[in-house]
């Protein structure tokens, strides 16, 4: 392997247990190629591990291992075994999960969700990339799936000069596809769905809010309609409420798999309902609060900031005392502490104490480095509003 020299700040970020170093940290390139495997040393010389190298994006070097190895087929195999086994133990009642979470599996940069009896996975740097045939047959060897389908439309792999494309890697991926989840069933498109076809992170934290469903909710930013049809098996009614059509269709077709009568989803603005909603003297028991990432860079955190305010100001006006309020923020940007000190100011200014009643994250086939604060980007709050 070539031997890629790096400044002491990057070998510090390296030994302090992140696995990232930046392209202003890199001294010698050693001439490497993108997506190639390289032998990763500190200003003296010593060995710090073997990186994928990116020639392109600012992330130049996604650590692999701290041994001074070139990661063959065994070397993957065994990463890939050590996340099919941590599934096997954090996963109940679902048939549809993350089954390799990138840098918190020590695969960075790969993406591997498995819905039912399919496997869709992302490659969003140039080692992974490269490595992509090779993760496809080891899939095939230890999981034997109907089809793996690649979603490499996610618009960081441009940042990595790849190319965006949906494909079949292997054997045979239907456009659509059920699974279960605690006893629901749900549908995904794979190929034009969110993310890599549904938002899978939320699993544990549909249980955990459907255990305070009562009387009228609303959820919004439903999507495939997660809280929504939970919440619908204890609430008198569900109102769901997104701007994507394909996303509501989805729902709908899973409300009719599971004769679930008290759900309805419909097209609107979240901004716009809401504030309607507070005008009309509506009520509810429940609101859940889901949106997207409101702040893809630091940049983005002043008016991520606001958005986050004006939503959760309106749903406290909403809420009827005692009401549950679950508020979510998947920006990796957004502190927790942030979220709170943000939801603290929308319940002043909207007269409600609120008491926290559960401090929540992403379900656990999304597991999170402790010296790796990227791996932790979901943060879910279950709030009940006197």
């Amino acid at each position: 392997m070539k031997r890629v020299r790096v400044s002491r700040k990057g070998a510090d970020r390296v030994r302090s247990g992140h696995p990232w170093i930046f392209a202003s940290d890199i001294e010698d390139p050693a001439d490497a190629e993108g997506g190639e495997a390289v032998q990763v040393v500190d200003p003296r010389g010593q060995n710090l591990g073997v990186a994928h190298y990116s020639a392109a994006s600012q992330i130049a070097l996604r650590m692999l291992s701290r041994e001074a190895r070139q990661p063959d087929r065994e070397f993957f195999r065994r990463r890939l075994a050590g996340a099919i086994e941590h599934r096997r133990q954090v996963v109940r009642d679902s048939d549809a999960y993350r089954l390799v979470f990138s840098e918190g599996d020590f695969l960075p940069a790969l993406i591997v969700d498995r819905y039912g009896d399919c496997l869709v996975l992302q490659t969003l740097n140039q080692g992974m990339e490269r490595a992509k045939w090779l993760i496809t047959e080891l899939l095939v060897e230890l999981l034997a799936p109907r089809g793996i389908l690649e979603r490499n439309d996610a618009q960081v792999r441009q940042k990595e000069q790849l190319p965006l494309t949906v494909g079949v890697l292997a054997g045979e991926v239907p456009e659509r596809v059920w699974y279960t989840m605690h006893g629901l069933r749900f549908q995904a498109d794979l190929r034009r769905g969110q993310k890599t076809g549904a938002y899978l992170d939320q699993r544990e934290n549909y249980l955990a809010v459907e255990a305070y469903a009562r009387g009228k909710a609303l959820d919004c930013f439903t999507a495939t309609g997660g809280f929504a049809l939970h919440l619908a098996r204890r609430c008198e009614s569900v109102e769901a409420v997104d701007t994507s059509d394909l996303a509501l269709e989805l729902a709908e077709a899973a409300r009719k798999e599971n004769g679930l009568n008290n759900v309805h989803f419909r097209k609107a603005d979240v901004f716009d309902l809401l504030s309607s909603y507070v005008l009309g003297g509506r009520r509810f028991s429940v609101i859940v609060l889901d949106p997207p990432a409101f702040a893809r860079s630091r940049s983005d955190l002043a008016g991520a900031a606001r958005g986050y305010k004006d939503i959760n100001y309106r749903a406290f006006r909403l809420l009827e005392p005692g009401g549950i309020l679950v508020t979510c923020s998947c920006s990796q940007h957004v502190s927790e502490a942030m979220l709170l000190e943000i939801i603290a100011e929308a319940a002043l200014d909207a007269g409600r104490t609120v008491r926290v009643l559960e401090r929540r994250t992403q379900s656990r086939d999304h597991p999170i480095l402790l010296t790796v604060p990227e791996t932790h980007y979901l943060k879910c709050l279950i709030l009940e509003a006197l």
